[in-house]
């Protein structure tokens, strides 16, 4: 089996070979590589290259970073809706902070490497959650999807992860399994917010999936709401 937390990373552009630094300094670094090498950028946006998802992520995304990152959010978000907060706001771009908004949560929270939403198992749920949500506006067809796989093999993905993904992209989505997979309320949170940070629910069919998503796995209306307010605050403040 291969490396379910290397591919998510490819995924999310947190492991671009050149590009160190904090979140934000990788974020500039990231997305000005996949502008000059869309090919080796090694990220969802480049996997995607050329569809909407794609586009929309290259913008947002691609900036964030691997599971600390969907751990990380997943864990602000639960932890504000507990402590009966509102839901956030995106920041104004004046009051931008000068540090990353999105660590790792806590190694006792449930959330991340060390919980089970950390497992190798676990890791390949969110991936496939992920592209369950990329193809949820049905615009990647069987064309769409040999584009998809040329560039991902372009992009230096291959062996056993380029065939899970080509099996991913050509089966219909099972939700069933998707929603079965996540034991715990971690779990649970981290699947929405995995799906949640790889689209930008503009459409009707979008919109439908998550709340979809959102009533399967039983996630209170008040957590969701939160869970999107995190996600969207963190997209807008780390593509400035």
């Amino acid at each position: 089996m291969f490396d379910a937390k290397k591919l998510l990373d490819q995924f999310l552009g947190s492991q671009i070979p050149g590009v160190g630094g904090s979140v934000r300094d990788r974020a500039g670094g990231a997305v000005q590589m996949a502008k000059d090498n869309p090919w080796k950028a090694g990220a969802l946006a480049t996997v995607l290259l050329g569809t909407k998802t794609g586009r929309s992520i290259a913008g947002n995304a691609l900036t964030i970073g691997g599971l600390a990152a969907i751990a990380g959010l997943g864990y602000q978000a639960y932890k504000n809706y507990q402590a009966g907060q509102a839901p956030a706001a995106p920041a104004e771009p004046a009051r931008q902070p000068s540090t990353p908004l999105v660590l790792p949560p806590p190694v006792d929270s449930g959330f991340g490497p060390q919980s089970p939403a950390g497992s190798n198992e676990f890791v390949l749920v969110l991936i496939r959650a992920m592209i369950a949500a990329a193809k949820a506006d049905g615009h990647i067809d069987n064309g769409e999807r040999a584009l998809i796989m040329d560039k991902m093999k372009a992009a230096d993905v291959s062996g056993e992860a380029v065939a899970f993904i080509e099996k991913e992209l050509a089966s219909p989505t099972d939700l069933d399994s998707l929603i079965s997979a996540a034991k715990t309320e971690e779990q649970k949170v981290e699947l929405y917010t995995a799906s949640r940070l790889t689209i930008e629910p503009d459409s009707r069919a979008e919109r439908g999936y998550l709340d979809l998503l959102a009533g399967r796995l039983g996630l209170p209306d008040a957590l969701v709401d939160h869970i999107e307010a995190t996600v969207s605050s963190a997209k807008v403040t780390l593509s400035q």
